[in-house]
This record gives structure tokens, sequence and C-alpha cells, in this order.
């Protein structure tokens, strides 16, 4: 299990990521690979993506193991930033933090001799840990990274709900259940017995669409901490709910339809448009008449707008039932009816059963 331990220092510097990591992806995503669970989340992912690699997998496989440690500098903070950004930081990091964490990974394992020659600072090798991390990415991450986006964006709308509606408290108890907040310590399932301590450093919860069955958090505690956990997919959302009415579409159009059902806890422009696979200019578009009919709110937050489903809004869309919800799945569903992507960008599998 692993312990974090808050203070109230740590709470008012809670935080949540706003992206994905290109760089935590690209890594958690080797472990996806190679296992054989989800098969049917991951399993045409697995397919598609095995037919564009060319050994990159070979390559990386001893500096990513199937379980256990593997060095903090592959995954640094910028990763957030894109991958360009990523990259950048990590070919700047210190040479000794290198050997350090490698042999780190060569006290559990022998080390074929490129990843020998990259612990001792050998320019060439570090080279080809970089192309072939550019490879892989583009092979396994780049072709479905618009659904990647809109599924981390909709578990940050959940979490920055619960945020807005009870604080720092209420985030951490809408956590996924293998996280479990006993104030003040977050309790994790975890593959070994640990407490991260965070003194007053606040803490960066980072959601990743391919990290499954527990949260990883840095080697080295002396390092900015973060906690990267699974994501919720839009079918993991509470069952038994009722979706809107068949005659929506006919009433708003099948498009505007897909428009308000996919708001859900609130979004941006931008966010929108990804979600429904339509242009930002038609998503605003969109948005805009939906908020002259009264079911939509926008807000401007410096250069953005965030858009939010009034009262009646929510209501049309659950139908008029008092109680219930749009079921996202049911909503995702009519998003791929409407726009749906194109085969070679997303695998029908993280499409038709986001989760797992």
């Amino acid at each position: 299990m692993l312990r974090v331990h808050f203070t109230g220092l740590d709470l008012a510097r809670l935080r949540l990521a706003g992206d994905p990591d290109a760089l935590w992806e690209t890594v958690l995503s080797l472990h996806r690979l190679r296992d054989k669970q989800g098969e049917s989340i991951f399993g045409d992912w697995r397919s598609e993506t095995r037919t564009r690699l060319n050994g990159e997998t070979r390559l990386l496989a001893p500096l990513v193991p199937s379980r256990g440690y593997f060095p903090d500098f592959l995954t640094p903070p910028e990763g957030v930033l894109g991958l360009e950004s990523g990259m950048q930081a990590l070919r700047a990091t210190p040479a000794d933090r290198v050997h350090q964490e490698l042999g780190r990974l060569a006290g559990a394992r022998t080390l074929p001799a490129w990843i020998r020659s990259l612990a001792e600072g050998d320019a060439r090798a570090f080279g080809k840990l970089i192309g072939a991390l550019h490879a892989y990415h583009q092979a396994a991450i780049e072709p479905y990274w618009p659904h990647i986006q809109a599924q981390i964006e909709a578990d940050r709308a959940v979490r920055g709900r619960a945020l807005l509606d009870g604080g720092a408290d209420a985030l951490l108890s809408s956590l996924p259940p293998m996280m479990r907040w006993r104030a003040p310590v977050l309790e994790c399932d975890y593959p070994v017995d640990r407490d991260l301590h965070l003194n007053g450093r606040g803490l960066l919860l980072l959601p990743s669409f391919f990290c499954r069955r527990t949260p990883v958090a840095f080697q080295n505690p002396e390092l900015t901490p973060v906690l990267v956990y699974p994501a919720r997919h839009m079918s993991e959302s509470a069952p038994a709910v009722t979706h809107a009415p068949r005659s929506l579409g006919k009433l708003v159009g099948h498009t505007r339809s897909a428009v308000l059902g996919s708001i859900g806890g609130g979004c941006t422009t931008s966010e929108l448009a990804r979600r429904v696979g339509v242009s930002a200019a038609s998503a605003s578009q969109h948005a805009g008449v939906l908020r002259e009919a009264g079911l939509v709110l926008t807000l401007r937050n410096g250069s953005a707008v965030m858009h939010t489903l009034t009262p009646l809004g929510a209501a049309l869309l659950r139908g008029g039932h008092r109680g219930t919800q749009l079921c996202p799945k049911e909503r995702d569903r009519s998003m791929r009816t409407q726009s749906p992507i194109p085969e070679r960008s997303t695998p029908a599998t993280m499409l038709h059963s986001p989760g797992g």
C-alpha cells in the first residue's frame, strides 16, 4: 500500500493536471502492450500498434519492465506540455541522475550493452533512447491522441465538479476505488508498502488513459510529488441511469443533441469540439444556439470559455425525469453515430468499450 500524507498546506496546493502527459502515456502504454488484461478494451489497439512497430518494444523493454521500477527520468514534468517539451527535458537530465537511476534498475536485472552505455553518459546511447521513444510514441500514442485527450477531459470534469462542490476533500474522495481518502492520508493500492510525506509541497494528480489497476508515483521522494492514477472512462460511470429521449435529436438536431450531451460537467469549446468530432467554430456555433435557448451557460475565463448545462438543459437531456442523468456510455454512442472517428485514428475497442 502507498500512503500519501497531507498537511493543510498540501491540501491547499493540490492540483489536477490540465492535459494528458505524453511521456507518462507512452511509458505506461508499454505495460498495456505486453500484458493480456483488458483485451476487450485494448485488444484492437495492441493489434494495430504492433503492425506499426519496428523493434522499439524490444529495445525499450529492459528499460521499462512489465512490473516494478522504471527510471523516474523517463517521465519529466514537461511531458504534460507535449511530446517535444518532454523530450527536451529528457535530453537535459543530469548525467549523474541517469547513472543513479539506471544503477537501481541494474540491481534487479542484467541490462543490455546500450543501456549500460547510457548509464555511463554515452551521447549515442541517449540518442538511441530518444529515437526509440519517438518512434514508439508515433506508433502507439499519436494516432489515438484525440481519444486519449477526450477521456482525460471527461475524467477532469468529474474531478472538477467534485472540487467545486466539496473542495479538496471531495476531490480526493472522488478518486477511483483503489485510492481511499482517510484524512489526512490517501491510501492507494500499490505493489510495495510505502509512505510518501508531501511536507507542504502539494501534489499533482495526473489522470492517465493507460494507467490501470494501481496508481504510480516517482520512486524518488525528493522529486516534485506526482500521483498518476487510472482515468475514469465513460463506461465506468454509475449504472442504472436514464439517457436522453430519442426525440431530442429530432427536436434540436442530431449534432446539436450530441453537443448538449457532450458538455457533461463542463468543458471548453476546444474540448467540446474534440468530444463531438466537429471544428471549434462549429462547436462554438452550436453552443451559442443552445445558450440562447437557455440550455447552456457559458462563462469566460481569460481567453477560454467554459460551457456548462443549465438546470433546463440537464432536465431536457434526461427526458424530464427527476433524479436521473445522461448515461455517459449512451452519450458516447450518440457521439459516434453522428461524428464517427476514422478507424485509422482510433481503435474500435477504445471507442466501444472505453474502460477497464
